[in-house]
């Protein structure tokens, strides 16, 4: 067992993301350089300031513009739209590990038999006339339908039939116009030793590990209780998760991480012990300033964070205006080994502006002119990233 204090703890946290120092990642290879290290990153459709796959990278990859992720996924295909932690974008290479899940959703198949004709009509649209979305092709049917993979569900039999076809793994998303999501053939874009590759963990327990694993380098320290991090993997109940981490500590695939005054032991993958070990060092790496996606790998779990940080946040989406404390689409703001308040940005498209409508400092902080500098630096890449030419901060209190 290792010993941490908190600062080191957080340290640790902020360089394994890149979020600490001179960056790490740059450019496309970037990109793919930390998808990899997190296994995924989730994708939200909801557009204020970027979309959250887009604000997790733009905070990490030097010279991130929108175009490299769309690249990546729609032209080099080595990354794929897949369900991991709920909606996700993945390595193709990691295809084959979710079999499973596919293999479960063509057995949902059978619940819906009226589904298999209207099925054969987008294969019969899509090899004549290629990509297509629910829209493209109006299909009847009074099912009501319900995704075996995901919580996507609805009574559109366009809609069903694609989303079923791509759970299933026979089709994929081909492309994106804003929210709209077109399918086309996996078969076209995915190799076939991987697209029709076997179950690599057909026991239960194995695949277990080999996602549990994969949320730790996510996350980079994760606790073994209940968390949002272990989102969407399927049977992992207390019972199981404490098999997957007596199996993965007596193999050494992890270790067990004490922090001072955390009740709760942390673990960290084996292979980011250097990164321990540097961090041991009292390092004094340069600060950044720079705005956190509200679904970001590093905030996945939101009691992690507050025992770390003294940072308490809630994406407030979902609240009802009335009972929102800060506001609509809000994002945390990281200002060297802090978690330093929040801010509300929208990026105003048709006048080319970044508007700061508010930030709310935590208690503690006050904007020294450094600090004001440092937000300076990040708001203005943060407009550069949203294509704004100007940023207005005339309705900021």
């Amino acid at each position: 067992m290792m010993q941490l204090t908190n600062r080191q703890a957080r340290q640790f946290l902020l360089l394994k993301h890149g979020l600490l120092g001179e960056y790490h990642f740059t450019g496309k290879q970037g990109v793919m350089d930390f998808v990899r290290q997190v296994g995924c990153i989730q994708y939200d459709p909801i557009d204020v300031c970027g979309k959250n796959a887009e604000l997790v990278l733009q905070s990490r990859i030097k010279g991130f513009s929108k175009n490299m992720l769309a690249e990546l996924l729609y032209q080099d295909r080595i990354l794929v739209d897949y369900p991991d932690k709920n909606l996700a974008i993945i390595p193709v290479e990691d295809w084959p590990y979710f079999e499973r899940y596919r293999q479960a959703a063509r057995q949902h198949a059978k619940r819906y038999p009226e589904m298999e004709a209207l099925i054969e009509q987008v294969r019969a649209h899509i090899q004549n006339y290629g990509a297509l979305s629910s829209d493209d092709l109006k299909l009847d049917g009074n099912f009501v339908w319900r995704s075996a993979i995901h919580w996507s569900s609805g009574n559109n039999s366009s809609r069903s039939v694609l989303e079923q076809m791509y759970s299933t793994g026979e089709l994929i998303i081909h492309h994106k116009k804003g929210t709209r999501k077109y399918y086309d053939i996996a078969g076209k874009y995915i190799q076939p030793d991987l697209l029709n590759a076997p179950e690599p963990l057909e026991c239960e327990l194995e695949h277990h590990k080999w996602r549990v694993l994969r949320r730790i380098g996510a996350v980079g320290l994760l606790w073994n209780r209940a968390s949002d991090a272990w989102l969407n993997i399927w049977g992992l109940k207390a019972e199981q998760r404490n098999e997957v981490f007596r199996q993965l500590l007596h193999e050494a695939r992890i270790v067990a991480i004490a922090v001072e005054q955390m009740k709760e032991l942390l673990y960290c993958r084996a292979e980011d012990l250097p990164l321990i070990e540097a961090v041991l060092q009292n390092p004094e790496p340069k600060w950044r300033c720079e705005l956190i996606a509200p679904l970001d790998n590093f905030i996945w779990d939101r009691k992690l964070i507050y025992e770390l940080f003294g940072f308490d946040y809630t994406w407030e989406i979902y609240t009802p205006a009335i009972k929102r404390k800060f506001g609509y689409y809000v994002l945390p703001l990281l200002y060297g080994e802090s978690l330093i308040g929040r801010a509300e940005v929208i990026a105003e498209r048709k006048s080319g502006t970044l508007v700061v409508k508010n930030i709310w400092y935590e208690n503690d902080i006050k904007p020294t002119k450094q600090l004001r500098t440092a937000l300076n630096n990040c708001f203005q890449n943060f407009a550069l990233f949203n294509g704004c030419e100007t940023i207005s901060t005339e309705s900021m209190n």
